[in-house]
């Protein structure tokens, strides 16, 4: 498992660095490769806090290419002139697509048959040992505890999506303030039941 530190002055909300794993290596591995992209311009998808916003800073900052974060809630003739400037200036465009349920519906005849022909990228669920690795990181960045037993207990249990990492991390953040307790296994139990729910089936 490895990390990619984001190259901003500025870290703001969310983690400061890219946790690399079976969800995302494709996506990075094409991102390091911008040049070859078919009209140099690639479509990032995925669920929700899965890093999409993340992986468009660093291609920027990272001197990689042009990134347009949440490409499909701009106005489409905007986007159209961005596309032809990218395309001018030979520079690779990544956009990053919002995860809306119904997917890019592009009313812009001239933008859908453009955006129709580039490369399509997405990132998908992370596997174990990623799930450990964002605990981690969703940990230091709030000042948590947490180490490897938290971790082994909270994989098989938790949601297995970026955000239901997010959730529990932040739930075990709370739970630990108003209890003014280090988080265990007490507070792991707690945040997994307040975030997925008392009757959600559990491992003994």
């Amino acid at each position: 498992m490895s990390q990619i530190a984001l190259p901003l002055q500025a870290a703001g909300a969310g983690p400061s660095r890219i946790v690399v794993g079976t969800a995302n290596a494709t996506v990075l591995e094409a991102c390091a490769v911008a040049e070859t992209w078919p009209f140099r311009t690639a479509v990032l998808a995925g669920p929700p806090r899965c890093g999409k916003s993340l992986i468009a800073r660093w291609f920027a900052e990272s001197g990689l290419g042009e990134a347009i974060d949440d490409a499909d809630r701009i106005d489409e003739t905007e986007l159209f002139h961005r596309w032809n400037r990218a395309q001018e200036s030979a520079v690779p465009l990544l956009l990053v697509r919002s995860a809306a349920p119904s997917g890019w519906q592009i009313g812009l005849a001239d933008l859908r048959s453009r955006l129709g022909a580039v490369l399509q990228l997405e990132i998908g669920a992370p596997d174990d040992a990623m799930l450990a690795e964002l605990i981690a990181v969703h940990a230091e960045q709030r000042g948590l505890a947490l180490g490897p037993d938290a971790a082994a207990y909270l994989v098989p249990r938790i949601e297995r999506t970026h955000m239901g990492v997010e959730q529990v991390v932040a739930a075990i953040d709370r739970l630990s303030l108003e209890r003014k307790a280090s988080p265990g296994p007490a507070i792991w139990r707690a945040a997994l039941e307040a975030v997925l729910g008392p009757d959600e089936p559990r491992l003994l």
